[in-house]
């Protein structure tokens, strides 16, 4: 399998080269330590996977996410595995927000695994789909929530963005971190407020009132 790494972080990267340099099912390609890198590689090497690190430069946010993005515009036959230090299924979702397939998710833990991250490799390059035990179980857990909670009826997605309002994010930070365009946020914030049943006031009244009813639930939870 043809393959091109990127990853910020020198260890991981000389960690990933040796470890799929010596790896006979894997003819590695390049190793690139940022996006523009990669973007570069991808330019004149078509892959049959990228490996890429969820958070890197240019842009330090979703980098990762962006570039699976644009190769199921441009390439949809490229698999790619993303590799992310966070436990959020927000970003595993914006990863098969678009469909699940040629697509993994690993926690970069996983990669110390050899037989872990070559089987994920393998998975992508046949068009299949892995997403990190950990952040299935954080899906499971989120599901189970008590209904009498007043974010129950809020999606997944909703609930990432809501916990984005309670960090004090305004809705562009909000779009560059969860990688969605402005609208797309607005979209999600609306229906967060009409689910909650915060009717038409002033903005920052309704962010301020949603983001104490979302940590409230969170301690309960906890």
């Amino acid at each position: 399998m043809r393959v091109i790494a990127a990853e910020d972080s020198y260890v991981i990267r000389e960690f990933l080269t040796a470890t799929l340099g010596s790896a006979p099912e894997v003819d590695l390609l390049a190793v690139c330590a940022n996006g523009k890198e990669l973007e570069a590689a991808l330019a004149e090497e078509r892959p049959d996977v990228v490996i890429t690190d969820i958070r890197m430069p240019p842009s330090g946010a979703g980098e990762g996410i962006r570039i699976a993005s644009i190769l199921r515009e441009t390439d949809p036959e490229i698999g790619v595995v993303v590799l992310s230090q966070y436990a959020e299924p927000g970003y595993a979702l914006a990863l098969f927000e678009s469909g699940s397939a040629g697509r993994a998710y690993l926690l970069k833990e996983r990669v110390r695994n050899r037989e872990e991250l070559i089987g994920a490799i393998e998975t992508v390059a046949r068009r299949g789909s892995v997403i990190d035990p950990k952040i299935v179980d954080l899906l499971i857990e989120a599901r189970a929530r008590p209904r009498s909670s007043p974010l129950a009826e809020l999606t997944a997605r909703e609930r990432e963005l809501l916990g984005e309002i309670a960090t004090g994010k305004s809705n562009s930070a909000i779009a560059e971190s969860l990688v969605l365009t402005k609208r797309a946020v607005e979209k999600h914030v609306n229906s967060i407020f009409a689910k909650l049943g915060l009717p038409e006031d002033q903005d920052v009244s309704r962010r301020v009132k949603a983001t104490l009813m979302y940590l409230a639930d969170e301690g309960r939870h906890r």
